[in-house]
């Protein structure tokens, strides 16, 4: 891209990255609805009543942008056609190189990681970027090897316009980001639209509970190779696994995609079960910071919705369960087949209303003000029960921005108030 007259919007991370990478060959202007601090960035910023001025040939929009609900609403209702995302930056630039992309509601992080190590066995250069926190224009000295795997969220996925990709995966989809998308519909939308734009020699992977779903939403003729992805298909495989990470539901299903997707790109299952032997999961994901003879504790706090905490209670132990924070819209606590006698829930935050409604007559629930309070009862809860198999979940179910930056700094704050209390489930 030489020569264009761009605006970014949004100077966030993936923010950042395009301006950098674009503002050497392009004349590139910046905007943001918050105060920008840095000194370059601000030397480029234009102000909401020039932007008419200037005649964009492209507006790059961030993730984090809702352009229903944002300082430029109505400018940007007028471009609309000049919207793209740094997702199409990349793809214009490298559609020669092999992109294995992969969304969902829940699991794109461990999915992809782990993807990611298995290939690094196999092939010289592959690069991990996208959602997972390392934005895609920040990848440089690119040759015709290069292989990527990326992850990609709803909102990276809405704006884009030309991104495709060669292997292309949807793990789940659930109700999530309603107050952004408004349906399940719009948001489903989002999530399958790079197989609209898949070519005949590209391959999508569907979660087969979504394959009708994704027939729905296109509704056209799909010109990729689509796969259904079945968990059942892959049940030896699952018996070899002894990584104590994987051996849930949720994992499993994130297994299913490594191993259709490995078998498609002819990977020896070998390497593929050396690297799961390896994996250590993700920091605040799934992620067991405590093992005892009694009592196991998971800090799960990449947890944003009911859905991504089900798997859990499904297990077969005394279930200490910790939620609270800022609540997905439509959210539902959906308990079928599930041993609610074992599980106790402790609510934290602000938004008690919310999780005592849905909770209500269905799972015995206490209330506190702190996660600290919360973890504090459930210790004491455990003592006084005196029985063994316990399970400390915190997988809050909702999002951490009511008290914390992001899902990581609460996760880090459990992690610390854990470490100074674990000596009394010695």
């Amino acid at each position: 891209m030489i020569g264009k007259k761009i605006l970014i919007y949004g100077l966030g991370k993936s923010g950042k990255s395009s301006f950098f990478f674009l503002k050497k060959k392009n004349f590139v202007k910046c905007y943001d609805d918050i105060k920008i601090k840095n000194k370059t960035l601000k030397k480029s910023l234009i102000k909401k009543d020039r932007l008419n001025k200037v005649n964009f040939d492209f507006i790059v929009i961030s993730p984090g942008i809702n352009i229903e609900k944002c300082g430029l609403t109505t400018f940007l209702s007028k471009n609309r056609e000049k919207i793209i995302t740094d997702f199409d930056i990349f793809f214009l630039l490298n559609r020669r190189n092999i992109a294995i992309t992969v969304t969902g509601t829940n699991g794109k992080s461990t999915t992809v990681k782990l993807l990611y190590l298995i290939l690094k066995k196999v092939f010289e250069d592959v690069r991990l970027c996208g959602n997972i926190g390392n934005p895609i224009l920040n990848e440089r000295k690119i040759n015709k090897n290069t292989i990527f795997v990326i992850e990609a969220s709803s909102y990276q996925l809405e704006y884009s316009r030309y991104f495709s990709s060669k292997y292309f995966a949807v793990l789940n989809i659930t109700p999530d980001h309603l107050e952004r998308h408004h349906s399940i519909s719009r948001y489903a939308h989002a999530k399958f639209s790079i197989i609209k734009r898949q070519s005949s020699k590209d391959f999508s992977f569907i979660n087969y509970q979504i394959f009708e779903l994704m027939k729905k939403i296109i509704n056209k003729k799909i010109i990729s190779k689509v796969l259904q992805v079945k968990k059942s298909k892959f049940k030896t495989n699952y018996k070899k696994i002894k990584n104590q990470y994987f051996l849930n539901k949720s994992n499993e299903e994130n297994l299913s995609f490594i191993f259709s997707i490995c078998e498609k790109l002819k990977i020896d299952k070998n390497i593929i079960f050396n690297q799961i032997k390896k994996f250590n999961g993700l920091n605040y994901r799934q992620e067991i910071i405590f093992n005892n003879k009694k009592t196991i504790c998971i800090n799960d706090s990449k947890s944003t919705s009911f859905s991504s905490s089900k798997h859990f209670l499904s297990l077969n132990k005394n279930i200490y369960w910790m939620v609270g924070g800022v609540p997905k819209q439509g959210d539902i606590l959906n308990i079928k087949n599930i041993n609610t006698k074992k599980i106790k829930t402790y609510i934290f935050g602000k938004n008690q209303v919310f999780f005592e409604k849905r909770f209500k007559k269905k799972i015995k629930f206490t209330k506190q003000k702190t996660i600290k309070e919360s973890l504090l009862k459930i210790i004491h809860d455990i003592r006084l029960s005196g029985k063994k198999n316990n399970l400390i979940l915190f997988s809050p179910a909702a999002a951490s921005f009511d008290v914390f930056k992001n899902f990581e700094d609460r996760g880090n704050y459990f992690n610390k108030i854990f470490n100074k209390l674990k000596h009394e489930l010695q």
